[in-house]
């Protein structure tokens, strides 16, 4: 009789052994894009299956996965087609069920996954995609959504059709070279017309019509290619970019303050920290004024901010924006990067970690995207969002000048760190 007992004892422990080692739901997490598509997001400890069926009018994404404690029941969500979404603990899995408003046409939703990301300390995930009726799937193609933990974001990549044809490519590897960049730079200004974009995250950007002939094309420069990574501030060349300016406001809160009028304040404090320290800092506008012209395409604004930095041949780049989100409890710092370089990621996880350990708002990480200014520029480079226009605390926050200096300074010491 003991023998039996002992058995069922040592049954019931690896099994409970089982338990505690499978996967488990950390997070549940919806957004909404412009085109109002709905993403939901499961972040799960370890790899786990998932599957995806309609129930009459409710939409159900079941994971291979236990419900964490700290997971709520449900949540409020904001959009065309839902109003909330339940977590429904099965035991060995979980079932996310969306009581949907609408009805969807075939091929409305699709579920796919990411894998776990080291890098940026980013877990698996299971990704559900749900597009209403006005904008449903085409195929395999969809508007891009953002998680509402995944910032609505500038400088978006720019579309195909949108790049720059007929390029003039200009080589700055000597002083007199420069000298004569800027003679044409100078000369070819009457001619420039620019647009606003990089891309306004509140407000819808529309691309004006650029009426200009082909040698009127902005040219593309390239730097000598060559950059240098650690041996201290002193003697590097750095460009930053005040995100937007001019015809582009960017971001707008709700009281009306713009994202251009907060970037370029706090990235004139970094120029000037930095040069205090022995750098050479150049910027991409130092007044509020389209870097290009305008009436400009996205491509050919952001191609100009790019192309300061390779004019002056910099050891790295650094744009600096405020975020926005539709889901307006959304806040905090993040840092996006495009691995080109051995040296992208590790400068984004310099300023990241500045900023997100100095600061009582959200860390949300270092994030892999592929942004034109970052990923089109030669030399490392990283694109900041310094918070949330969206999120009404923040923005208080980001008005101050307390908010202002503290962000340039850890953003100035972050850099710092990259090169010691």
């Amino acid at each position: 009789m003991r023998k039996i007992f002992l058995l069922t004892l040592l049954a019931c422990c690896m099994l409970l052994g089982a338990v505690a080692q499978a996967a488990q739901i950390t997070d549940v997490k919806w957004g909404v894009n412009k085109a109002d598509v709905l993403r939901i997001v499961v972040d799960v400890t370890d790899t786990a299956g998932y599957a995806v069926d309609m129930e009459g009018d409710t939409l159900n994404l079941t994971v291979n996965a236990y419900k964490g404690a700290q997971v709520p029941h449900s949540k409020a969500v904001k959009s065309s087609l839902a109003d909330s979404l339940k977590i429904v603990d099965k035991g060995s899995y979980t079932v996310v069920r969306v009581p949907l408003k609408q009805r969807l046409l075939e091929k409305s939703y699709k579920a796919f996954v990411l894998k776990k990301d080291p890098a940026t300390g980013r877990p698996f995930r299971v990704v559900l995609d749900v597009t209403p009726r006005q904008t449903s799937y085409i195929g395999s193609g969809a508007a891009t959504t953002v998680v509402s933990n995944r910032p609505v974001v500038s400088n978006r990549p720019t579309k195909n059709n949108s790049s720059i044809k007929k390029n003039t490519v200009i080589k700055t590897n000597t002083a007199a070279d420069k000298k004569a960049d800027k003679k044409k730079s100078s000369s070819k200004k009457k001619n420039d017309n620019k647009k606003n974009t990089a891309v306004s995250k509140t407000e819808t950007t529309v691309n004006k019509p650029v009426n200009k002939s082909d040698a009127d094309k902005l040219a593309v420069i390239k730097g000598n290619g060559r950059f240098r990574t650690s041996g201290g501030l002193d003697g590097k060349i750095i460009t930053l970019d005040a995100g937007h300016g001019g015809s582009d406001p960017g971001a707008i809160g709700s009281d009306g303050t713009k994202e251009k009028n907060i970037t370029l304040p706090i990235t004139k404090m970094v120029k000037e920290i930095l040069e205090e320290k022995g750098a050479k800092v150049y910027m991409t506008r130092t007044t509020d004024v389209d870097v290009f012209g305008p009436n400009a395409s996205d491509a050919e604004e952001l191609q100009a901010r790019v192309n300061v930095g390779e004019k002056y041949n910099s050891d790295m780049f650094v744009s600096l924006h405020i975020n926005s989100s539709v889901n307006k409890n959304i806040g905090g710092f993040s840092t996006y990067y495009y691995p080109k370089t051995d040296n992208d990621l590790r400068l984004a996880k310099n300023i990241q970690n500045k900023l997100a350990a100095n600061f009582g708002v959200d860390d949300l990480g270092v994030r892999q995207a592929n942004f034109y200014v970052i990923k089109r520029i030669s030399m490392p480079a990283v694109l900041v969002e310094m918070c949330f226009i969206s999120n009404e605390k923040e923005l208080t926050l980001m008005k101050g000048q307390w908010f202002q200096k503290k962000t340039a300074r850890l953003i100035a010491e972050g850099i710092e760190k990259y090169f010691a």
